[in-house]
């Protein structure tokens, strides 16, 4: 609402996750000022606005260009399915090329006119019928003013120009640090109605993106730090974590892991649309159970996805044969996808915006992230959560069932970083655990937690032969086993534990 209470009316850009942070879009027929330092997408963000109003059908846009070609921007941005050569014949686009008139090192020190150059904006907006504009990059023309009032000044100008020309306009500037001054005048920010940041930080050598929205004039928006990232023949697609709402559905239907004694630790199974945590040391099985777990959908005529980040295709069909289970045979019936990279190719926003497409596109039953916490080495606590978040909350809106494995850095006890990072997101845990007794390392399993239902909560020992794993009897003479530090008790100690237990439970 404005000082009159007026709504404010939003435009609709098309760029996936904006129109939520932004609470419906870019407020209509207002400048906005988009500040970013080299490589923030600064550029790709002012052609996407113009080719999601023309992707529409209804609004078409006038590009303004102080820096590249209009013929390279048309080559840069073909990348992402941006036809603007098409655009041009059919009068949807239209360039203004200011580029050439910048190649000039001249400082302004007195009066600059600004006339002619609105002119040919406005004239573009009359020849294509605009509603949107694209001016990149303005700052370009401030560097060349020696005084921060008459950069104030002439962005005034422009400003109410494209005002009166009745468009929403997108304008680009530098920034020379990612934190710190918004804009490289200082006085840019003050001018426009609305102030976007762009940011492409460097944090333990790797580059992460983001948006905020800084200045929304007389308008709502959501607050805080936006992970985005670039994909061909896409564009930019945001992550909008704070416009993510917990409405998704509860089932109360069952599937089966895949292993009848785990079925019967978890009360029955594993929920429709739960995600399940799979926590263990290396060679504790942690892959068997995965195999199960397919195996299980098979045989309920479900569909599989499965992203390994450490093993290859052929590794994880070698494991699985050993086991009974034929993955290469699986996908060529088409009852199971595997999908194969190593955490370092890309980000984690590029790595959940595939994930998410390979889920439309393959319509699982059942999806299979192996090993979660592979992916958590390569971010920071903070984007490693939000991707988890992310990542669970889609999984639960399509109503999948989602295993996730980590692995522990101890072989005995130990929790490992991911389990501790996301243990309040998942709905279950199950802990794999090496267990030394009597001089020999055995394995064992408990369900740590098994959200909506009641659960086995013995430690039981289990092993692993070609025929997959055998979950045994509970393992009532050792205690302090998930520690790390297995105590053994006598039968006189068992005893006096289990008349404790039964005063306390009464």
């Amino acid at each position: 609402m404005n000082s009159n209470g007026m709504h404010i009316k939003k435009l609709m850009t098309g760029i996936p996750g904006f129109d939520q942070i932004t609470n419906g879009g870019m407020p209509k027929n207002r400048t906005t000022l988009v500040v970013g330092t080299a490589g923030s997408a600064k550029t790709v963000l002012a052609a996407q606005f113009l080719a999601g109003g023309i992707s529409k059908g209804d609004e078409n846009g006038v590009f303004v260009t102080f820096e590249e070609t209009p013929l390279n921007i048309c080559r840069n941005m073909s990348g992402f399915g941006w036809d603007i050569k098409k655009w041009e014949a059919e009068n949807k686009w239209a360039f203004v090329d200011a580029s050439q008139e910048m190649e000039h090192d001249t400082v302004v020190t007195g009066n600059y006119d600004f006339g002619s150059l609105l002119a040919r904006i406005e004239h573009a907006v009359k020849k294509v019928d605009a509603k949107r504009v694209s001016l990149d990059s303005l700052g370009t023309i401030f560097t060349r003013f020696a005084d921060a009032s008459i950069v104030r000044r002439e962005l005034f100008r422009v400003a109410n120009a494209l005002r009166d020309m009745d468009v929403t306009a997108l304008i680009t500037a530098e920034r020379v640090q990612e934190y710190g001054d918004i804009s490289r005048h200082g006085v840019e920010e003050f001018v426009a109605d609305n102030v976007i940041i762009l940011r492409n930080v460097l944090a333990d050598e790797k580059r992460r993106r983001t948006m905020e929205i800084l200045k929304f004039r007389g308008t709502d928006h959501q607050k805080g730090e936006f992970p985005f990232t670039v994909v061909t023949g896409k564009g930019i697609i945001l992550i909008p974590l704070s416009a993510m709402e917990l409405a998704q559905h509860s089932s109360q239907t069952r599937v089966s892991s895949g292993n009848i004694e785990l079925d019967k630790m978890c009360g029955g199974g594993f929920f429709r649309d739960s995600i399940i945590l799979i926590s263990g040391a290396t060679g504790a099985g942690k892959t068997l159970v995965v195999t199960e777990f397919v195996s299980g959908g098979v045989k309920n005529n479900e569909r599989t996805l499965l992203f390994a980040f450490e093993e290859s295709p052929a590794q994880l069909s070698r494991n699985a044969i050993g086991w009974g289970v034929d993955f290469e045979a699986l996908e060529k019936k088409g009852s199971l996808k595997i999908i194969c990279a190593y955490p370092e190719t890309a980000g984690l926003e590029d790595h959940l915006i595939r994930i998410k497409a390979e889920i439309e596109e393959f319509k699982p039953n059942r999806i299979v992230l192996e090993s979660l916490s592979a992916l958590g080495r390569i971010s920071s606590f903070k984007s490693f959560r939000e991707f988890v978040i992310a990542l669970t909350s889609f999984i639960k809106e399509k109503e999948i069932v989602g295993l996730f494995t980590s692995t522990t850095a101890a072989f005995t006890g130990g929790a490992s970083t991911t389990e501790s990072h996301i243990s309040t997101i998942t709905d279950s845990i199950i802990l794999l655990r090496y267990v030394e007794i009597f001089g020999e390392m055995r394995r064992c399993i408990t369900v740590l937690k098994m959200r909506g239902s009641s659960h086995d909560k013995d430690i039981r020992e289990y092993t692993i032969d070609g025929q997959g794993m055998h979950i045994g009897k509970p393992l009532r003479n050792v205690t302090g086993i998930l520690g790390g530090t297995p105590t053994y008790l006598s039968p006189q100690e068992q005893e006096r534990v289990g008349d404790l237990f039964k005063e306390v439970t009464g």
